[in-house]
């Protein structure tokens, strides 16, 4: 027997056919966006048992290749093609386009003024008059696929000279130049079976199962710009930290 084959019986079955499903995905057999085969039909393409074939898809599921939407299959995404330029939570920029594995079509915005209270003083670090509550749904083919909820105090709206009548500006504030304008954040990331959006007609695809990141950026104050919390369905998560010794 030669090496090769002795180095494929080693091998876990799992694994050979994680790669060749792998490689039909990378050769478009499988499309971004597309359903797989059902397990039994595949498991039969495949010739191989339907357990081994959920530990091959497991894996596919772990390395943000494929996600699994109960009741209806298994579908090839798309953060495969982002992987090359994925760039680390522990960089300061928008964790919602480092931690989500789609891309979105549109990103709404709504906000509200909000009287302070002990909780906003608690997470500002600071008394306000009036603190602002903004609203961000990010949606793909008008699909709500993530949310985040700012709480800013009006003095770091009113130091920053942010007309919160122009959304555009105050959407690219929140999205973008908020983490140039500071210098250093921190991030609590949780897990919640629990998302309460204001108006009850948007329904989150998978708020049963979302990563909660607790975001507060910080430019050279002891109080934060903004507190924020971006809620990330788990089966669009992909949350990558970098360790050292």
């Amino acid at each position: 027997m030669n090496q090769n084959k002795l180095d494929n019986l080693k091998r876990p079955l799992y694994l050979n056919v994680y790669d060749e499903l792998l490689l039909r995905i990378t050769k478009g057999e499988y499309p971004v966006g597309s359903r797989l085969p059902s397990e039994p039909d595949l498991a039969s393409k495949l010739g191989i048992s339907r357990s081994t074939l959920r530990q091959a898809l497991a894996l596919l599921q772990d390395d943000g290749l494929v996600r699994n939407i109960r009741g209806k299959g298994n579908f090839v995404i798309d953060s495969f093609y982002k992987q090359q330029d994925a760039v680390p939570l522990d960089k300061l920029s928008n964790p919602m386009h480092k931690c989500h594995t789609s891309r979105f079509d549109r990103i709404d915005l709504d906000y509200r003024f909000d009287i302070d209270t002990e909780y906003t003083k608690k997470i500002l670090k600071r008394d306000s008059s009036k603190v602002v509550a903004l609203e961000r749904f990010y949606r793909k083919e008008n699909v709500l696929i993530a949310y985040a909820f700012t709480f800013m105090s009006m003095q770091t709206v009113e130091r920053l000279s942010l007309d919160l009548d122009n959304r555009e500006q105050i959407l690219d504030f929140l999205e973008n130049q908020a983490y140039t304008y500071a210098n250093y954040g921190d991030i609590e990331i949780k897990y919640t079976h629990t998302v309460i959006l204001d108006d009850p007609k948007e329904k989150l695809v998978g708020r049963n199962e979302c990563f909660l990141l607790l975001e507060n950026l910080y430019a050279n104050e002891e109080y934060p710009l903004m507190n924020t919390k971006f809620y990330i369905p788990q089966q669009f998560s992909k949350i990558k930290l970098n360790v050292f010794k």
